[in-house]
């Protein structure tokens, strides 16, 4: 005569059941109808007895040849607890099959779809009480997989101790863990198909991670933020712009300072000195490379894993709100750099994360970036284009994320980028444009605008691709600013030319105001011209010494004068004397040096004239806003310009001498009367040498350079002198 525990379950169930290869736990652990009778199964590894304590205490029976697993016969439905013994030990807990599903059904539809824009919400690890019980539900996509399990330490990494319930036809599965919350480490245990097990996979969508090299994810309780920003999120908008100053300062947080021992700054530490710093210095941005959580310190973060996990170098997701809620108060906005061009192959991460290339192509013609060795996002497929877009919210509306700058879009744009003929697959009209990923980009601009106003993305775009800036309805990708690296690479490339041969060159310095208007523009010197044997901004600059510094400082006075708005990579704002390194702190001891303060301090002084001149930022996107006095005496290299805002509003006036050359210049004026000098490069609290005009000119009524009024000006060698009209002069 079979034993009852024989026949309430099958062979061969049970042996999946032990051997972790059942596709379905949940229809066979836990509490269920058999043969008209209501009975628990369980499994334990390691529990020779196992007893249900429910309204009375009942001994479970060992099921023969399947050592850990139990059943039971119950008389109702009731919340248990089970108790263990096995090998000298007892233990008690509540058994993670008697709970019921997390997900709702808007939940499943909406993530089947791919237009549920806060996957986030529902996928991922949340510390949560459910039907009573301290815990945490866990919730993955992987929808080729035949069986999912939650696996740490809580339960020895064995897979078999918490399979997961797979959600209907969305490839979600999901299931709660009940005595596990904040810290705890976790991993995914996937069988692919066939039921080959897989290398241990991070959670796609979780908030934590643990310290490099070691790479599970880390249960993170994201709820209820403290936050005292209302003042800053209320009217960021406006300073957010085409017709506001934006100053940003970008910044690698692992070596922008480094503490005693050379430990990287915490985010509570750099929320208190970056931040203080950066306001100090006039910025009205901080640009913070990327944070999401990334294996490898030498990728800058640019090769992210944990796309939703602030990377625990700095520490808790909590505190990188600390650090964020700190530069909102101080009236500073935070960009993050944002990676939806590639991932890496790390094993642990999202490559054939089901045993299929789920996140990626198939084809490595289409799925492989070539010069980093790393993996392209399918943006077709609507999972992973959710996944994107919901990630691009997450970020802004979690942390609070004034804006997103976005990496390698020109590699997004084009299915040719950098491979050769026959190494890319056309799009389906036999071009190189890569409509999908174009889908994605528009859809993730118009989901950032529309659902949190106020906030601002850029991209880095390094081709002639039109519309960058325009809006989705109007043709274009849907970005808020592009970087103008046409500018950049033209500027850079005059500037590292001996003076003597710049006359040659002239042409690099104007050509920018050909399309200064096609885009709404920022102007960026970025890590990407600091690393890799492009040396320092001051290795960068010809000559010795002083007309290192004096080159420089010109550049610079340039640069914030030029229509665009402005960043400059950390260090560059001091003169950094060597190549950026990301494992070490910059040489803030340079700053003991007259000449390397005095850079800072022009930086610091460009920053305050330009938010206070409405003529240097407010028509940056416009051809109202520049008109060209002097863009032709390539034989002196001097150019002269006008900015001008409002016509109530003060004018600037821009002089450049590119030689190490003094000039006695005629420079044509576009208003007559009083021209207060309000910036000279070559002003000794700068490191230069005092030479100019004595605070200002005032013009007479000798026409030149197509204007009715003029004035001789010093222009002192190597140097940017910045005129503007006294307050209250507007146009005349």
């Amino acid at each position: 005569m079979a034993k009852p525990s024989e026949t309430l379950i099958d062979p061969q169930v049970a042996r999946a059941i032990v051997e972790g290869a059942h596709g379905d736990p949940f229809s066979v652990l836990g509490l269920h109808e058999k043969g008209g009778q209501l009975t628990l199964t369980a499994f334990v590894p390691g529990a020779d007895r196992l007893s249900v304590l429910a309204g009375a205490e009942v001994e479970a029976t060992p099921v023969p040849d399947f050592p850990g697993l139990f059943t039971a016969p119950m008389q109702r439905r009731e919340p248990y607890r089970l108790r263990a013994e096995g090998h000298g030990a007892t233990w008690e807990f509540d058994d993670a099959f008697r709970f019921g599903p997390i997900l709702g059904e808007m939940d499943e539809y909406l993530l089947g779809e791919g237009t549920h824009k806060r996957i986030w919400q529902v996928l991922g690890a949340h510390p949560m009480t459910h039907e009573g019980v301290v815990g945490t539900t866990f919730a993955v996509w992987a929808p080729n997989a035949e069986r999912v399990s939650v696996v740490g330490d809580f339960n020895l990494w064995d897979g078999r101790r918490h399979p997961m319930r797979r959600r209907g036809m969305t490839g979600v599965w999901e299931t709660f863990i009940p005595g596990i919350g904040e810290g705890t480490a976790y991993k995914y245990e996937i069988r692919g198909a066939g039921g080959a097990l897989l290398p241990l996979k991070a959670d796609p969508v979780g908030f934590g991670s643990e310290h490099a090299p070691k790479n599970a994810s880390v249960v993170r309780d994201i709820r209820d933020p403290r936050w005292s920003d209302a003042d800053w999120m209320a009217q960021r908008g406006p300073r957010q712009g085409i017709d506001a100053p934006i100053s940003v300062y970008e910044v690698h947080l692992g070596s922008w300072k480094r503490a005693p021992g050379d430990r990287m700054l915490s985010y509570l530490e750099l929320a208190d000195q970056l931040v203080d710093y950066a306001a100090g210095m006039g910025f009205t941005h901080i640009e913070l490379m990327p944070i999401s959580e990334f294996p490898f310190d030498g990728s800058w973060g640019y090769q992210p894993v944990g796309l939703y996990a602030p990377t625990i170098r700095h520490g808790t997701p909590n505190e990188f709100r600390a650090l964020v809620d700190a530069a909102h108060r101080k009236g500073l906005g935070v960009l993050i750099d944002w990676v939806p061009g590639h991932f890496p192959t790390d094993a642990h991460g999202l490559g054939r994360f089901d045993g299929t290339p789920l996140y990626e192509h198939a084809d490595p013609r289409e799925g492989f970036h070539q010069d980093w060795n790393t993996l392209i996002y399918n943006y077709g497929r609507i999972e992973v284009s959710n996944f994107l877009t919901s990630n691009a919210l997450y970020w802004l509306e979690e942390y609070h994320i004034d804006g997103l700058r976005v990496d390698a879009v020109a590699s997004m744009l084009y299915r040719d980028y950098s491979r050769k003929a026959g190494e890319w697959v056309p799009n389906k009209d036999g071009g190189r444009e890569n409509y999908e990923a174009i889908d994605l980009l528009k859809r993730v601009n118009v989901t950032a605008y529309g659902e949190d106003p106020g906030v601002v993305t850029v991209a880095e775009e390094s081709t002639a691709f039109p519309g960058v800036s325009r809006p989705v309805n109007h043709g274009g990708l849907g970005f808020g600013f592009k970087w103008n690296m046409g500018w950049m690479n033209d500027t850079l490339s005059y500037m590292e030319k001996d003076p003597i041969h710049r006359r040659h060159h002239h042409h690099q310095m104007t050509f920018s105001l050909h399309y200064a208007w096609s885009e709404n523009y920022l102007l960026p010197i970025s890590h990407d011209e600091v690393v890799h044997g492009k040396g320092s901004m001051l290795q960068k600059m010809p000559g010795e010494g002083p007309e290192k510094f004096a080159n420089l400082r010109a550049y610079y006075g340039y640069m914030w004068t030029h229509p665009g708005k402005k960043l400059i990579f950390m260090g560059c704002e001091f003169a950094q004397d060597r190549e950026w390194n990301h494992n070490q702190s910059l040489d803030w001891h340079l700053l003991d040096d007259p000449s390397h303060r005095g850079v800072q301090a022009l930086v610091r002084d460009l920053n305050r004239i330009y938010r206070e001149t409405p003529a240097l930022y407010r028509n940056d996107s416009r051809p109202e806003g520049f008109e060209w006095l002097e863009a032709n005496d390539a034989d002196q290299s001097v150019f002269a310009y006008a900015r001008k805002g409002r016509a109530e509003e003060p004018m600037v006036v821009v002089a450049l001498n590119m030689t190490p050359v003094e000039r006695r210049y005629r420079l044509g004026f576009p208003a007559g009367g009083q021209w207060d000098e309000v910036l000279n490069s070559d002003a000794a609290v700068y490191g230069g040498l005092n030479r100019g005009n004595l605070g200002g000119v005032v013009t007479e009524a000798v026409g030149w350079h197509g204007q009715e009024q003029s004035a001789l000006v010093t222009l002192p060698p190597l140097s940017a002198v910045i005129f503007r009209q006294p307050e209250g002069a507007g146009r005349t």
